[in-house]
């Protein structure tokens, strides 16, 4: 089952799209937010680069997300 998620930004241009390559935890106050890695795929410049971002909702390895802001980049889980 493959899950598309966006994020919405005003000021961004083209989305990106990245693919969840490991999931590291739950965040947030109550657990509501998990922090994933994802690896950027459409992009020929930013094929190898990974960021972390934090994702509510369900997700696992292997989704696709759609960045409307892909230079912001989550804290890491302490």
């Amino acid at each position: 089952m493959l899950k598309i998620i966006v994020e919405y930004d005003t000021k961004a241009g083209q989305p990106k799209f990245a693919k969840v390559t490991k999931v590291l935890g739950r965040t947030g106050s109550r657990g509501g937010v998990t922090q994933v890695r994802v690896e950027f795929i459409n992009d020929a410049q930013e094929s190898n680069r990974s960021i972390i971002r934090n994702v509510k909702g369900p997700i696992r390895e292997g989704d696709v997300l759609t960045l409307l802001e892909s230079e912001r980049e989550a804290r890491r889980l302490r």
